[in-house]
């Protein structure tokens, strides 16, 4: 391996020199001794092996492998000291082969096999592409910012060929095609727009990288969901108000003007998440009426009314009614006939 001793045979330094002179050619690819010149690409992934192949015959006296103005092997003798260069001994007798292991992109460009045949030189070439799997290599990080804020996701790769980047956006109702490009702007951005935004980079050499960028928007609440209940005097009775809002909302709840406190004047609140239930262990006519739950963040603040009312109130309200209606139409019906 590599120059063996601290002398070189003399037909070497003529090698050497002859080989110098040969490789003075255009640029092309591996081709039998017959000809004087042949084209071809070699193609492989970074990290496999290129097997660099020269046909020869009896008629050959001098075979080489150079990568530009390097000589890698000179007959049986190695002369490049990358270990990663190797000549391939089981082959056919016509057959001249080199292996380059772990190939990367320091590698790629023109080999060429010289030839010397009846003291005629021949060379063919061949062009070594290295292809690189794409790979992310920065992207933004998880960002918070208020709605209504203006935003640029970034997401580098490298890869040969160039990758393609893409982004899509994960939420609720699955993946969404947002757009392709490095950078991502979303102006104005509202809390629908929150979510992952994941980056797709691909060159179709092997799997694609996926890096994902968390996006928090900040929001004022709203509340969605707040209903009156009725509930007979002596029972449990519980007031409801969801709301969604990020940061999460705080509540607060009155009657009247009168802020609420938990464990005071018999009620209890109890906050699980988005919601907040105000409860009576045992509602009296003096807990009956109008209720105001109030959600506030940093970003805002909202209410909704709420009433607690008899439930017995309430039959007589819908019988009253009820009757109003019959009433109504049987002097409809009686003004007809």
């Amino acid at each position: 391996m590599g120059i063996y001793g601290y002398f070189v045979a003399p037909w070497k330094c003529l090698v050497v020199i002859g080989l110098r002179l040969l490789f003075l050619v255009p640029a092309g690819v591996p081709a039998r001794s017959g000809d004087s010149f042949s084209k071809d690409n070699i193609t492989v992934r970074q990290g496999d092996s290129a097997v660099l192949k020269c046909t020869v015959d009896s008629k050959v006296s001098r075979v080489a492998w150079l990568n530009r103005t390097t000589i890698l092997y000179a007959g049986t003798d190695k002369w490049s000291l990358d270990p990663r260069v190797v000549r391939m001994d089981n082959t056919p007798v016509t057959e001249y082969s080199i292996k380059i292991q772990n190939v990367n992109v320091h590698d790629e460009g023109p080999y060429v096999c010289s030839i010397l045949m009846s003291n005629k030189p021949k060379s063919s070439k061949v062009h070594l592409i290295v292809q690189v799997p794409a790979k992310i290599t920065n992207i933004s990080t998880d960002i918070t910012v208020n709605e209504g804020s203006n935003i640029t996701l970034m997401c580098l790769a490298i890869g040969r060929p160039e990758p393609n980047i893409i982004w899509k956006h994960r939420s609720a109702k699955g993946h969404n095609f947002v757009t392709e490009g490095e950078y991502v702007d979303m102006t104005v951005i509202t809390k629908e727009q929150s979510g992952s935004y994941e980056c797709i980079s691909s060159n179709d050499i092997s799997a694609p990288d996926v890096r994902t960028v968390k996006v928090t928007v900040n929001y004022a609440p709203f509340i969605s969901n707040a209903r009156s209940t009725g509930t007979p005097v002596g029972q449990k009775g519980v007031l409801q108000c969801e709301a969604s809002a990020v940061p999460g909302a705080d509540f607060e709840w009155y009657k009247e003007d009168r802020r609420l406190f938990n464990g005071l004047n018999g009620v209890k609140i109890e906050n699980q998440g988005k919601q907040s239930m105000l409860m009576f262990l045992n509602v009296s006519e003096e807990d009956y009426g109008n209720y105001t739950c109030v959600a506030l963040n940093t970003m805002g603040i909202t209410n909704a009314s709420i009433i607690l009312y008899g439930k017995t109130a309430l039959l007589l309200l819908l019988k009253y009614n009820i009757g109003l209606i019959l009433y109504m139409l049987l002097c409809a019906l009686g003004m007809q006939l």
